[in-house]
């Protein structure tokens, strides 16, 4: 019977029995693969199932560390961190109608065309707003729109404002710091970020976390010298000082005296480190630090402290000023008061120029120059604030007359304002120049000793000559106290000429007996009729310095009518 007689006989179709084996044989191989396949994926090789897995429904998420407050020297807060909470999405999980993201855009304060942006971002991370207060962010995920989740972060705060910022400096979004000790100390500060894994389900909730991989590590805490409320009483003077006398700018320090602790260190303009909208160079820049200018006289007593300590001449040895001109090399140096003869101390309190160029002349430029590079000058403080400025010093071999002579009060040398305040604790302690630190000191600070302890107090006692009726800074006396101190008033630099624009300064200490306080000021181009050191910055001077000696209970060292009046003319220096 043949394959055709065999259908018509029986109406059916009859297949050879080897394909039916054959197929059989094949669907057996093919499952005997799978489940060989299943095996080695789930028993032997299964890391690519769980990539897959938790692709579809595992994350890593970061784990912020809280980063380290900021306090004064007391305790008192300057820089905190206050939770938040940043709203961020999953894109490829998001399932999300118009309605709702017009809502969630308003309760993020973004537009809708902004979150859709981000939205359709081809990354499996995006944020769509951070560091939001946590009722708002409760808000955004109360929407219930699928792959959408907070993460916890942390807003640094700045109780002081505005009064702190040059200091304290301040973060950016991921909490980092961006200038100020908030930048120096960003490795104390900042801790060590961890990170942890969670699970989504299908419509992209976070709905458990699984383990922790690795746990934050906190910022330690960092006190600072400041003194906070000296720091508010210098802040609102210079501003003060800066608004009356419609200055550019001006800057204040205030020094502990016997550690070179920096009690206070502000500057005007200011700017509001709470404000996200980060400031212009110009007002987040530490003028005390990064900004140089020429001293004027506040280096004349360097200049007769390094005669003294050579026995060129003494407090009352007497200088032929020469009528108050001096010829040198066809440059005139002059005074705005005119004498024939000057003893060495009145060469102080009155500021005279020629009188400092010829004791200055007096001395070898090896000599001059040691005595100014041993007291900090031309090198950074060591306070390592971000962006110091060293200062200018040049070298004595490139020297010429007329150099020495004008670097003798204050030209052709420039400093920063803190350089200088610290180069004053050589006087307060007696011979010693003192480190600055804007660190609270456990242990005593040793100085340097630069000068005698008889010379320093000779320099010291013609500095109190500079505050008394005929000197150049009456204005910077203070009920109850000695004070020393000097002027400074200097023509501004500009293109390799000095121009009628001015840099006014005080440097003093008290009580002058026992110095425990110095205080530096800078007044940046005085506006008004007066720019004179004793007339723009002494008086702020004497209001901060006798305010710090206040609040600190320091006894008094003169009787409480000691306060001279002050002449309608004060001594006026030649700039």
């Amino acid at each position: 019977m043949n394959y055709a007689s065999a259908i018509q006989t029986t109406g059916q179709i009859a297949l050879p029995a080897w394909r039916s084996r054959l197929l059989f044989v094949l669907l057996l191989a093919g499952l005997a693969t799978l489940l060989v396949r299943a095996i080695y994926l789930q028993g032997f090789h299964d890391d690519f199932l769980q990539q897959k897995g938790d692709a579809r429904y595992g994350r890593v998420v970061e784990l912020h560390a809280h980063r380290g407050m900021i306090t004064d020297r007391h305790g008192e807060p300057l820089a905190v961190s206050t939770p938040v909470e940043s709203v961020w999405a999953s894109p490829q999980d998001v399932k999300a109608s118009t309605p709702q993201i017009i809502r969630l855009a308003k309760i993020v304060g973004l537009s809708p065309e902004e979150v859709k942006s981000r939205l359709n971002a081809p990354r499996e991370f995006v944020y769509i707003k951070r560091q939001l207060p946590p009722e708002q962010a409760g808000k955004a995920i109360s929407l219930g729109i699928p792959g959408i989740s907070l993460q916890r972060e942390y807003r640094r705060y700045y109780p002081g404002g505005e009064v702190t910022s040059h200091l304290i400096g301040f973060t950016d979004l991921d909490d980092n710091g961006q200038e100020g000790i908030e930048l120096s100390m960003q490795n104390l500060l900042g801790g060590k970020s961890g990170s942890q894994q969670v699970i989504k389900d299908r419509r992209g909730f976070i709905v458990e976390d699984v383990a922790s991989l690795r746990a934050p590590k906190a910022g330690s805490d960092i006190a600072l010298s400041i003194d906070s409320r000296i720091q508010s009483v210098a802040f609102r003077e210079i501003k003060q000082a800066v608004e009356n006398n419609r200055a550019k700018a001006g800057s204040i320090v205030v020094l502990d005296a016997k550690t070179g602790e920096v009690l206070a260190l502000a500057n005007w303009p200011s700017f509001n480190p709470n404000n996200r909208e980060k400031p212009s160079t110009a007002l987040i820049r530490n003028r005390t630090v990064t900004d140089l200018f020429e001293p004027g006289s506040t280096m004349k007593p360097f200049t007769v402290a390094a005669a003294l300590e050579t026995g060129k001449v003494r407090p009352g040895t007497v200088i032929d000023t020469s009528g108050g001109v001096l010829m040198l090399n066809g440059r005139k140096i002059h005074d705005t008061h005119p004498e024939r003869a000057l003893t060495v101390a009145q060469v102080i309190q009155k500021s005279s120029n020629v009188g400092t160029a010829k004791i200055a002349l007096g001395m070898s430029p090896e000599v001059f120059w040691r005595s100014l590079s041993d007291n900090g000058f031309g090198s950074q403080t060591g306070c390592e604030f971000p962006g110091e400025a060293a200062g200018k010093l040049r070298d004595y071999r490139k020297w010429r007359p007329i150099e020495q002579a004008t670097m003798s009060y204050g030209n052709g040398i420039s400093v920063n304002l803190l350089q200088l305040a610290r180069a004053y604790t050589v006087f307060a302690n007696d011979g010693e120049l003192m480190p600055v630190t804007l660190l609270k000191q456990q242990t005593p600070a040793s100085g340097v000793r630069v000068y005698s302890e008889d010379t320093a107090r000779k320099v010291r006692d013609m500095l109190e000559m500079v505050v008394r009726p005929g000197g150049t800074a009456p204005l910077a006396q203070i009920t109850g106290y000695r004070v020393a101190g000097k002027t400074g008033t200097a023509h501004k630099l500009e293109n390799g000429k000095y121009v009628d624009r001015y840099v006014s300064s005080f440097i003093g200490m008290a009580p002058a007996s026992d110095p425990q306080l110095i205080v530096a000021v800078m007044i940046d181009e005085p506006g008004g009729t007066l720019y004179y050191g004793g007339q723009v910055a002494a008086p702020t001077f004497g209001n901060v310095m006798g305010s710090a000696l206040q609040l600190l209970n320091v006894p008094y060292d003169a009787p409480l009518d000691n306060v001279m009046q002050a002449p309608d003319e004060i001594v006026r220096e030649e700039v």
